[in-house]
């Protein structure tokens, strides 16, 4: 529930979800549980917009938001309790890596219980701190400032 408008008619400083990066492109910002965006200013053609990471961000001002926060804030707090919970919501059991074989994941393999090496993914990526985004990104100048 909410009241959807474009960003030059809200105020600054009052929560915002269901943002859009373009005009037309619908919501791609703050679309989960308990998440929002702040208003921080307007300048021209744009809002300085603060993102649930942090990054403060520009956004053209003719992009709707929703006014308000998204519900459901309890969400991330519910404990599933067994597995036959997860199972019912249709979430499969996985193995770790380190349990596998070298040829079935990077961090498998070794004699008795032996550990992983670098936690990498099931394809061989580094699992953290590993930055994916390109250096040459086009929209990296609306980035005011970076996510901390």
């Amino acid at each position: 529930m909410g009241n959807a408008a474009p960003l030059e008619t809200i105020p600054p400083g009052i929560p915002i979800h269901n943002v859009e990066f373009k005009k037309g492109s619908g919501a791609r910002i703050a679309r989960s549980a308990g998440n929002s965006c702040i208003i921080m200013a307007k300048e021209g053609d744009y809002a300085h917009v603060k993102l649930p990471s942090g990054e403060i961000r520009l956004i053209g001002i003719d992009c709707y938001a929703t006014i308000g926060q998204v519900g459901n804030i309890d969400h991330e707090a519910i404990s599933i309790g067994k597995a036959g919970r997860s199972r019912w919501m249709g979430i499969r059991p996985y193995s770790r890596g380190v349990a596998k074989n070298p040829h079935d994941h990077p961090m498998g393999g070794g004699e008795g219980k032996a550990s992983g090496g670098q936690p990498r993914s099931p394809w061989g990526q580094y699992a953290k701190g590993l930055k994916t985004r390109h250096h040459k990104k086009h929209s990296n100048k609306y980035i005011v400032k970076r996510r901390k």
